[in-house]
């Protein structure tokens, strides 16, 4: 989703939400390692029951890592997204369901974001081919050795990475051998059922996965207390799993580590980026590869913390309505929708990172004392009171442009007076030219006379000078070099720049170029003016459009806030303009019709590919249609522009910016389409279907036999088939997919081996139906129980709040610390005794594994507890063998804990400790304090000093 930054400030606010997997890795004995058992219990602490997998977060990353050597070839690619399954199913270890998500065809409103993206990959792909032969032949050119130039067919196109491809297809063929495998011979994955969503079911992978938990929590059978995990990295699974109201919801995502090392595109090495390359020149003095080929690290996203902070922060007291934390909560997601989303622009006064969320909660929380109610109710959004929040955001927006100038000035002074710091750090002494010379530090006792002094200074000065010339003659060669210094005939020494100092106006001017690019310079008044003049090319006088794009605006706001709570309102609806309207603009909304065409159908792969794709990635795209994205004479040429404008919007990076690219026609397309739908392969036709889910389950698996009785009963292909299993309900039909009880199924992937003797069945798989115009209700369900709360509580009693213990991992710790005898006796002796009753410490028992009956009963001694007398501290014989610190601390005769064979304590009668006589040791006390006294005798040297 793109909701900029919007992790880093959930975790920066809300610490405690985030907390480190537990996982058991496999072991290496003796070369052999030997994988963890999933069926045993989770190391975390926590039973999940099912794992629901967003499998593009999964995909992208194992196909082409930033962070380590990309794949060689599709089986790597293959073999390294079965890994990472594998590792997410060991630290989840699900009990019930596992579900695999694949994005399908997306609604059209995210169609748009998916054309802007792939047109971009591709661009930079090209770009970046083109850069890496420039700096090649420059590295040639200086002699630099360099690794064999990649073949061109060698580089992935993560465009493929789409609905309807091959690679696609045969990504969905490898999971079905890689389920089976695991079902078969994994003993973690028997008896849980599997569910496959691969790109030819409609919708994207985490919407999939919403409306399996959507539907199945509407059946009455449902279990309330669910544990569900949700892996992903995008931010709007938080906001997903939040609109579900289940308790317990739980997001797994790899733990972001800035700064990663990322391989040279030329070299292979880290350590530098591909613009300062040199070549293999410095392979023996690179580093180690170890943090460059680490492993990536898991966290758990736990939205039952996240719910309690929002609780605290989202108190609203004396409402003139009924307050409802749930629907609070709504409100609460829709108002992140503002910030940003996969489906609209965000509005240009709101910033995540200049607290853009905060401003909309205390905007809210002012508001709704006037707006007599909640701004949202199961996905449905009061448009009246949502005005009031924006009319008052509009009032702030000049407010918020000229602080956010402000900042960015102050930011660049500071920047400025960094740069001159850095430029004042050159000329520091250079000291490593010290060692091992004269000059260098001697240790103590260890200085030598200096000799031939001036020569040493000498040779000093001159390998400082060698080093600077080495570092500038490091990149060039002596061509360059020897040409640098000719000048053009006739030319003086005036005309060359080189040696002469800038002037301060010139630096300045060369500082504020970043800004020249932007016309609408928000922060000086006419700025809304400026940017519709600018942005949708309109006179400042058309108040009239500028009203249509608010009221364009807050519609995709509707059908935002209906896709995440009740699935997709329309498949054909989309935000027409590349631009967001302003705050203020939002005028007059009220009576707007939030209702969206009803029964539209998604895109088929292939006609998607055709609207998202650019001509350079053609060659995934069927061979008669790819002649439509470049030949001059089609139709639709004007969708594929071989080159298009970015425009900044006042951001500092081309990725920031926007990319102005036509809306697709999607009347003209299926025109320009139709006379070739007849001349697709038999394969391409497979892969242009709307298929659906597959539910797989082995013999261990509560209805295995349901589904393998469906298949002896020779059931008509498809015909659906109503299934109840463990509370998971919907139809299954035949599969064409489905391996013979005991048969036999081939690899797709080379390198591993088939699977034989075949014990799982598989089965079409279609979500339950409901009614038309059916309202999911957004509310906790009856019986759910919230799991234990980890903030501490702000109204705790004084001694609640001294026991109070954190909850650190994903379940409240069953370690306690403790502190043995010889602790208590410290804490005794050095902390302020209250004669009249006991100290913070004095109610702590000992451990039981500390106690020491039988031990001391053989000495005659009869140990009876812990004691908590008013007197007395320490070891008391009279009053049982006393562990640990006394209650009373000290007795009526002053005395101070210790040791003590008659009342206990180094009293005034005993010698010892006297705190009114220091007179040392008793002269007839001759064994000395702890459990080894008896062995204790005293040195000639404490007799002497007696």
């Amino acid at each position: 989703m793109g909701v900029p930054a919007f992790f880093r400030w959930l975790s920066r606010k809300y610490p405690s939400v985030i907390v480190h997997c537990v996982e058991q890795k496999a072991i290496d004995v003796n070369g052999v390692k030997i994988p963890t058992d999933s069926s045993e219990p989770n190391p975390n602490g926590v039973e999940f029951d099912n794992l629901y997998l967003d499998m593009n977060g999964i995909i992208h990353p194992c196909t082409h890592p930033e962070d380590r050597p990309a794949p060689k070839n599709e089986d790597e690619m293959m073999i390294a997204i079965f890994e990472c399954i594998d590792r997410l199913f060991n630290i989840v270890r699900p009990r019930k369901v596992l579900y695999m998500a694949i994005d399908g065809v997306a609604p059209r409103a995210k169609m748009n974001q998916q054309r802007s993206r792939r047109f971009r990959a591709s661009k930079e792909v090209v770009e970046k081919i083109n850069e890496i032969k420039r700096i090649r032949a420059e590295l040639l050119l200086k002699g630099c050795e360099l690794p064999p130039e990649k073949p061109k067919e060698e580089h992935f196109d993560s465009n493929c990475i789409t609905p309807g491809t091959p690679f696609m297809a045969r990504l969905s063929d490898c999971l079905h051998y890689y389920i089976h495998e695991r079902l078969n011979n994994n003993p973690g994955w028997k008896g849980i059922k599997v569910i496959l969503s691969d790109a030819n079911v409609p919708g994207e992978g985490e919407h999939k996965i919403m409306d399996y938990i959507r539907k199945q929590r509407a059946q009455p059978d449902h279990d309330p207390n669910t544990q569900h995990v949700l892996c992903g990295a995008d931010a709007d699974l938080i906001m997903l799993g939040l609109a579900t109201h289940e308790p317990h919801f739980t997001i797994i995502r790899e733990e972001f580590k800035p700064n990663k090392p990322r391989p040279c595109e030329i070299c292979g090495q880290v350590g530098h980026e591909m613009k300062d390359c040199i070549g293999n020149a410095k392979a023996e003095e690179a580093g180690p590869d170890q943090a460059f080929s680490a492993e990536t690290d898991f966290i758990f996203v736990r939205l039952c913390v996240l719910k309690e902070y929002l609780e605290k922060e989202l108190q609203m007291p004396n409402l003139p309505f009924k307050y409802e934390f749930e629907r609070v909560l709504d409100d609460w997601v829709f108002m992140c929708f503002f910030v940003g989303n996969d489906f609209l622009p965000h509005l240009p006064s709101l910033e995540i990172r200049e607290g853009a969320i905060d401003r909309l909660v205390r905007l809210y929380k002012d508001c709704v004392y006037k707006t007599g109610g909640y701004l949202t109710d199961s996905g449905d959004v009061n448009l009246e009171r949502v005005q009031m929040i924006m009319l008052e955001l509009g009032k702030a927006e000049d407010e918020i442009f000229k602080t956010r100038q402000a900042k960015e000035l102050q930011f660049k002074a500071r920047d400025k007076a960094k740069k001159r710091r850095e430029g004042y750090n050159q000329f520091r002494p250079n000291w490593n030219l010290v060692k091992d010379t004269q000059f260098a530090p001697q240790a103590v006792g260890q200085q030598k006379a200096l000799t031939n002094v001036r020569q040493e200074a000498y040779n000093m000065r001159r390998a400082g000078m060698h080093s600077q010339v080495e570092t500038k003659l490091q990149t060039t060669n002596s061509k360059s070099a020897l040409e640098s210094m000719f000048r053009p005939a006739g030319s003086s020494s005036d005309d060359d720049p080189r040696g002469q100092k800038r002037k301060a106006e010139d630096v300045e001017k060369e500082e504020e170029d970043d800004q020249a690019h932007d016309e609408v310079r928000l922060w000086e008044d006419g700025a809304k003016d400026r940017y519709y003049e600018s942005k949708f090319d309109v006179g400042a006088d058309n108040l009239e459009f500028r009203y249509t794009v608010a009221l364009h605006y807050v519609r995709g706001l509707c059908w935002v806030l209906r896709y995440y709570y009740q699935g997709c309102a329309s498949w054909k609806w989309y935000f027409p303009y590349h631009y967001a309207p302003f705050a203020s603009d939002f005028v007059n909304i009220s009576g707007l019709s939030t209702e969206f065409e009803l029964d539209t159908k998604p895109f088929r792969p292939l006609e998607q590919l055709m609207g998202v794709f650019p001509a350079g990635s053609s060659k995934h795209v069927p061979q008669p249609w790819a002649k439509l994205m470049s030949d001059p004479d089609s139709t639709i040429i004007d969708f594929y522009p071989e080159d298009f404008k970015i425009d900044l919007n006042g951001k500092k990076f081309a990725w920031q910016g926007v990319a102005l690219l036509p809306f697709v026609d999607e009347i003209r397309l299926f025109k320009a389409l139709e006379p070739y739908y007849k001349v697709l392969s038999e394969l391409e036709i497979k892969r242009n279907i709307r298929g659906d889910d597959r539910l797989y389950l082995s013999t261990k698996s509560p209805g295995y036999g349901t589904l393998k009785g469906l298949y002896q009963q020779d059931v008509e292909f498809d015909a659906e088939c109503a299934i109840s299993i463990e509370g998971m309900r919907g139809t299954v039909l035949l599969a064409e997919e489905c391996v013979d009880d005991g048969g036999h199924l081939q690899s797709p992937v080379k390198g591993l081996d088939p699977l034989t003797d075949n014990v799982v069945c598989c089965v079409r798989y279609r979500d339950p139906k409901y009614p038309v115009g059916f309202i999911y209700p957004a509310k906790r369900l009856k019986g759910a129980k919230d799991p234990p709360r980890v903030l501490k509580p702000s109204d705790l009693e004084p001694q609640q709040n001294r026991n109070w213990r954190s909850q650190v991992g994903m379940a409240p710790a069953t370690q306690r610390a403790y502190m043995g005898q010889a602790g208590h006796r410290m804490l005794n002796h050095h902390t302020p005794n209250n004669q009249s009753g006991g100290g913070q410490y004095s109610n702590v028992a000992p451990p039981s594994y500390m106690d020491r009956n039988n031990h001391y009963q053989q000495r005659g001694h009869n140990n009876q507890g812990y004691n908590q007398g008013g007197g007395g501290g320490g070891y008391n014989q009279n009053r049982g063998q006393n562990y640990g610190y006394s209650s009373g601390g000290g007795n009526s005769q002053h005395n101070q804990g210790g040791y003590n064979q008659n009342r206990g304590g180094y009293n005034q009668q005993q010698g010892g400790y006297n705190r009114n006589n220091r007179g040392g040791h008793d002269q007839n006390q001759r064994r000395g304090p702890g459990p080894y006294r008896d062995r204790y005798e005293a040195s000639n040297r404490y007799a002497a000093r007696r």
